[in-house]
């Protein structure tokens, strides 16, 4: 126990701590004796299901499940993204081989999605409160604990929030803090005060690129703040979301996907690297455009991110003409029979919608549109069933259409902010 309250450096030490403190310490949530709707309860059992599965049979791999290997078809990305060929045929990923087709994708520590299944083993046990996801949850979590040196990325947040964020959650346990502060100080570390925001990619042409994604990082700093009462964390996120405001929207509200400044703050260029062009409105950048907002105003009660977050939960209600509201990959996208549609959109705008219903008071509109969307998404068009789907809960989501990867199928990230919705629907719903 004296380790325990000293903190952790090593992997084993963390390992003993972790799983000792938690499974000492009795659900929070309560989660599984709240009324549910049939077809939550639904949801929830293929969640746990599917999730048990997979968490013993990728064990041995010392990986995360990420999505389901597709190939492509260049013709139809093509007819997708309207222009030719030639235009975008660099970019492509290299087709995986005939053999892995249909098959579980794994990936490392180290990739951007790698906290979105110990995340999502984490949210399952608070549905449910089994004690076998909550062992799960923890052993998966550990094995993110190298991402706390790591510093050659921007999606800290979603790597280590997620995971660690969630365990600190749940099951509480001071040594969590240390890898949370450690990986908030990385993040951080790529903040460029002139510029006003944290870099993203350390790839391509771009001087200081920036993307719509890097929103979902700042709830890491804002975390660490509380945690550590240094406010420097605090301010990074703030001053990020207010320069974010300033260049990546347009008059209508969406966003672009990449803003790259120049050394004195200027704006170098806005573009697309996985909507359809430039000026598209690329599905899920518009989701994480909503979902960080409103996570900024939860955080800061700033009223100027209160009011982005609403203007843009409206031009979504108005832009996401399906019927069901789970939109095609990219709001611009030619709609026809087989115009990919992105799950993952739908459910991390299904989970902002929610949060953003519980900060102003006429929030039942964006109550009901998250409800909405999570009756359609546990459908069974899109909610697999057990023992299929590679283990994965949802189907039909788009990674990055343009460059050929992970289109139309299963991705970790979708179950992820499913789940999170899921939780955030039963604790609101009354």
């Amino acid at each position: 126990m004296e380790q325990i309250n000293r903190g952790f450096s090593h992997r084993t030490v963390l390992k003993t701590g972790l799983l000792t403190a938690a499974l000492l310490i009795t659900s929070a949530s309560g989660m599984a004796n709240v009324h549910q709707p049939r077809w939550a309860q639904h949801a929830i059992e293929v969640a746990q299901q599917q999730l048990l599965s997979t968490a013993t049979r990728v064990m041995a791999t010392d990986s995360f499940p990420r999505s389901i290997w597709k190939g492509y078809d260049v013709a139809f990305i093509e007819k997708q993204l309207e222009t030719k060929t030639d235009s975008f045929r660099r970019t492509l990923v290299p087709l995986p081989s005939a053999s892995k087709r249909e098959t579980l994708r794994l990936c490392n520590v180290y990739d951007w999605t790698s906290g979105f299944f110990p995340g999502s083993l984490w949210y399952a046990y608070a549905l449910t409160n089994n004690h076998q996801l909550k062992q799960q949850a923890i052993t998966y979590t550990e094995k993110l604990n190298p991402v706390r040196y790591y510093k050659r990325t921007h999606d800290l947040g979603f790597m280590i929030d997620c995971s660690y964020g969630n365990a600190l959650h749940f099951a509480p346990n001071d040594t969590i803090k240390d890898v949370i502060i450690e990986t908030a100080d990385n993040l951080a570390a790529r903040f460029n005060e002139k510029i006003g925001c944290i870099r993203s990619w350390d790839f391509g042409k771009w001087n200081f690129p920036v993307i719509i994604d890097n929103m979902m990082n700042l709830k890491l700093l804002f975390m660490a703040s509380k945690l550590t009462g240094d406010k420097r964390y605090y301010d990074i996120a703030v001053k990020h979301a207010l320069t974010t405001q300033t260049h990546h929207f347009r008059p209508d509200f969406t966003t672009w996907h990449v803003v790259s400044y120049n050394d004195d703050g200027s704006v170098e260029r806005k573009c697309t690297f996985q909507g359809k062009a430039d000026g598209s409105a690329w599905a899920r950048g518009q989701a994480w455009a909503l979902y960080g907002y409103t996570e900024c105003y939860a955080e800061t009660r700033n009223p100027v991110f209160l009011q982005q977050a609403v203007n843009i939960a409206k031009m979504i209600m108005q832009r996401v003409t399906t019927q069901d509201h789970i939109p095609y990959w990219d709001y611009d996208a030619p709609a026809g029979k087989r115009t990919p549609r992105d799950v993952s959109a739908a459910c991390v705008t299904a989970s902002a919608m929610l949060e953003l219903s519980k900060l102003v008071s006429d929030g039942k509109v964006y109550f009901n549109y998250g409800e909405a969307l999570l009756k359609q998404l546990s459908s069974p068009r899109y909610l697999a069933r057990p023992g299929t789907n590679e283990g994965f809960l949802l189907m039909h989501s788009v990674g990055s259409l343009p460059n050929g990867s992970e289109i139309d199928t299963p991705i970790n990230y979708a179950d992820y902010y499913f789940l999170e919705a899921l939780y955030r629907y039963l604790h609101y719903k009354g």
